[in-house]
């Protein structure tokens, strides 16, 4: 994979010894694990540890681990690690082509590919670009220079309108793929065990992933480009309108960027591998990240009174008038998680479903059944009970994040706002006073059911003194 061609194992068959290595940002998952007689195995998926380890864990990004040294070692430390408030003026030409050379490097295929267009701004950018550039390539001359596009979502849903839109700007020949809410509940069991997580949005937003994988899949494509870690970078998050300042919002991006291994890159990499597609990331190129982070976030900070909304750094980047890349009003489209974009009623949907399947007697016992991650709705205890049944290890449990949130943020963002601490939910709407289409009031929380068991599913290469699995 492109985006994760730093991440390998090399073994010295003369000792024994070896070096393994994780991509900067965690865009293909990695795992080490221990096993009680001493081994060490590698894997890139939990599933291929849980059954010979007695201790694993996320091979965290950026690092190397060697079998002599015993530990790991950091490889990958560029200057927004560090979270120094930058200075750099905001160039919007610089950040254009740093973005355009990120998009036509992930153009080096020698198989069918297209791009995940949502009709936001993030995978409509990746799309107009692409469109750009994608005539003279080699990729073109083998498979023609017409784009396909793919989106998923409920019948009637804003991504599915938005995506057309964009399609037909762009003259992409255009896939929709249409899911029902009882699709996607029961799927639920199978993203779970191909994501390896029970965090709530990354389920959510999995699952019409996974749905839509499977059916480019089916076409013969092999490879697609995403729009991921955009929001990461530039502060998309609607909750980000709360940021009391540039140095808060500075901390929260990277905070963001440092976690994207434990929720989008996850979902966009587990949800699309698990039917064999691969999904590339332009916006988490390396060079890309160092440019965007290297802007003073004074520029970042969204300001009504001067006409910025979240993004708009990037949005401006990209506003040609001369040779516009997209119509304006979906340059400026407000922010929709992946989650809410599919259909409003497919997270509501959810909701309802989980309410009738978790009592509030199994609610009072959460804190003593699950002490670690207490999940706090029904929808949460639902996924960690289907989590647990695949991945009952201690190890296992402990690989995924927790803590408050509302539309995404990080537990220390929750502060930025009062009302957010009795509105704790990942998606969008409960960015109460920012989203178009807030949740009115309070609304209840939930869960969702347990299912079959599967046994896991797991293809090993062993070599003496290290095991690597995928």
């Amino acid at each position: 994979m492109l985006d994760g061609v730093f991440s390998f194992v090399l073994l010295d068959t003369r000792d024994n010894s070896f070096i393994a290595a994780r991509d900067a940002i965690g865009v293909t998952p990695m795992y080490v694990g221990w096993g009680i007689d001493g081994s060490v195995w590698i894997s890139s998926e939990m599933k291929g540890l849980n059954d010979d380890c007695e201790h694993f864990e996320i091979f965290p990004p950026g690092h190397l681990y060697s079998s002599k040294e015993g530990g790991f070692k950091r490889w990958y430390n560029p200057p927004w690690f560090s979270e120094v408030i930058p200075s750099v003026p905001y160039d919007p030409l610089a950040l254009r082509k740093a973005f355009e050379k990120a998009v036509t490097k992930r153009l080096m295929t020698d198989v069918p590919f297209g791009v995940l267009l949502s009709g936001g701004l993030d995978s409509s950018l990746v799309a107009a670009v692409t469109v750009r550039h994608l005539a003279g390539t080699k990729a073109a001359k083998r498979w023609g220079t017409k784009l396909h596009s793919f989106c998923v979502g409920l019948e009637g849903s804003p991504d599915l309108k938005a995506a057309k839109e964009v399609a037909n700007y762009l003259g992409t020949m255009h896939h929709e793929f249409t899911f029902t809410v009882q699709d996607g509940i029961d799927a639920i069991e199978d993203v779970i065990y191909h994501t390896e997580t029970y965090d709530v949005t990354t389920i959510r937003a999995s699952t019409p992933m996974f749905l839509m994988s499977r059916k480019i899949k089916s076409l013969g494509v092999k490879m697609v480009i995403s729009g991921e870690g955009s929001d990461e970078i530039f502060g998309g998050y609607l909750y980000f309108h709360k940021a009391p300042n540039k140095e808060e919002l500075h901390r929260e991006t990277c905070q963001k960027i440092k976690a994207l291994h434990q929720y989008d890159c996850l979902r966009a990499n587990k949800a699309t591998s698990a039917w064999g597609l691969e999904a590339r990331v332009p916006f988490l190129d390396k060079e890309f990240i160092n440019e965007a982070m290297s802007i003073d976030p004074e520029w970042k900070m969204i300001r009504p009174d001067l006409g910025r909304i979240e993004k708009w750094v990037l949005r401006k980047a990209f506003d040609d008038e001369e040779q516009p890349f997209l119509p304006k009003h979906i340059l400026y489209r407000q922010k929709e998680q992946f989650s809410d974009g599919v259909g409003y009623s497919w997270i509501d949907g959810l909701k309802a479903h989980t309410e009738s399947n978790v009592t509030d007697k199994m609610m009072s016992n959460a804190k003593f059944i699950y002490p670690h991650n207490t999940p706090t709705t029904k929808e949460a205890y639902c996924y960690r009970m289907i989590f647990e049944r695949f991945f009952p290890q201690n190890s296992a449990i402990l690989t995924v994040p927790g803590g408050p949130s509302v539309a995404c943020s990080t537990a220390k963002a929750v502060e930025w706002d009062a009302r957010w601490s009795g509105n704790l939910d990942p998606s969008g709407r409960a960015a109460l006073g920012v989203h178009l289409s807030a949740y009115e009031q309070e609304h209840l929380p939930a869960t969702i059911m347990a299912g079959t068991s599967k046994k896991p599913r797991m293809i090993k290469v062993a070599a003496p003194g290290v095991a690597i699995e995928s």
